[in-house]
């Protein structure tokens, strides 16, 4: 089972939304930009005047890696497994990881359609994974 996350003041929107199986995205309301991993201030325009927005949950697998030998001792018994960089659709700046559920090992269909699913870890937090789907 996956390690929990811990939200703070900043990420909470993000991981509230994640335990009702949305995702969520900070936007920028001035510039319109979207972009994540959060932060207090738009990297752009230097405004702090953000909101969150639910994306469409769909993306693209833009590279990948194989783990065989992790520290994390919670994922050690999953080994090896892939870790992928997807872009998402609504954005193809932001990049979000996903280790594939359901993907065998070193079996990434790179550019291959995604699309988010949501896994319980081990704290009860759900937390947004990608799953290959079939254009």
């Amino acid at each position: 089972m996956k390690q929990g996350v811990e939200p703070d003041e900043l990420t909470r929107p993000f991981w509230e939304a994640a335990n009702e199986e949305r995702l969520v995205i900070q936007k920028c309301l001035p510039c319109d930009r979207l972009q994540h991993p959060p932060v207090n201030h738009c990297p752009d325009c230097g405004e702090s005047n953000l909101d969150w927005v639910e994306v469409s949950g769909r993306g693209h697998i833009y590279n990948y890696g194989v783990v065989h030998d992790g520290p994390v001792r919670l994922l050690q018994e999953e080994q090896p497994f892939n870790v992928a960089v997807i872009t998402l659709d609504d954005d193809p700046g932001i990049q979000m990881y996903s280790h594939l559920p359901g993907t065998p090992e070193d079996q990434v269909p790179i550019k291959g359609a995604v699309e988010v699913i949501f896994e319980e870890a081990a704290n009860g937090q759900k937390v947004p994974e990608w799953r290959v789907v079939d254009e």
